[in-house]
């Protein structure tokens, strides 16, 4: 397979997500090394974990919960990765930031990618509530896109119904959390695979 042939590596992710967050800031520059493309999917843990696998937020977890907090503390220090939100902090509702990313998507992916980046920024950096349509309304301008163009496609459920649309494709392609990856028709879960994804492109996969 070669590169000019070669489907785009998916990539899924959730805003409220800090390994979604690492990811994002890699994928790109690792694609881009094997003359890959990626293609950006925003979708719900809450979803797929709460209500599809019957689990509760793995940070609520007993044992495992403090450790993956710590971890990405971890990784941010490791990186050198701005990371700011306390643990502390009300989790966002991350279907506001979800929606604008698949309208934006629809109108102009490498836009929607710069959305996303302010958007996770805005979250993990900033430490603001993403739910909120100041925030949001900021991160889409400085995009590059129409703030009152979504207000006008939310109002008609348009966002709505393409974020619909993009979990309901997850969960079909098995896509439990975030980040998680799909090469060449092979799923990859989690930003500790991003190494492995690499050893893919580079052998044309096994």
């Amino acid at each position: 397979m070669t590169a000019q042939t070669a489907t785009p590596i998916q990539f899924y992710f959730d805003f409220i997500s800090p390994f979604g967050y690492f990811a994002s800031l890699r994928i790109d520059d690792l694609a881009r090394r094997y003359g890959r493309e990626v293609e950006w999917t925003s979708m719900l843990v809450g979803v797929s974990v709460l209500k599809v696998m019957g689990l509760p937020p793995i940070v609520e977890l007993p044992l495992k919960g403090p450790y993956v907090i710590n971890d990405a503390k971890r990784y941010a220090r490791q990186h050198q990765v701005a990371f700011e939100r306390p643990s502390t902090s009300p989790t966002s509702r991350p279907v506001e930031a979800g929606r604008a990313f698949a309208w934006a998507k629809g109108i102009d992916p490498a836009a929607a990618k710069r959305l996303a980046g302010f958007i996770f920024s805005s979250y993990f950096v900033r430490c603001l509530d993403i739910s909120e349509d100041s925030v949001l309304s900021a991160c889409v301008r400085k995009a590059g896109l129409s703030w009152p163009a979504f207000e006008a496609a939310r109002a008609e459920g348009t966002p709505a119904e393409l974020l619909r649309r993009n979990v309901d494709d997850s969960i079909q392609r098995g896509v439990f959390g975030s980040p998680y990856f799909i090469v060449d028709g092979e799923p990859f879960f989690g930003l500790e695979k991003l190494p492995v994804v690499e050893e893919w492109l580079a052998a044309g996969g096994w």
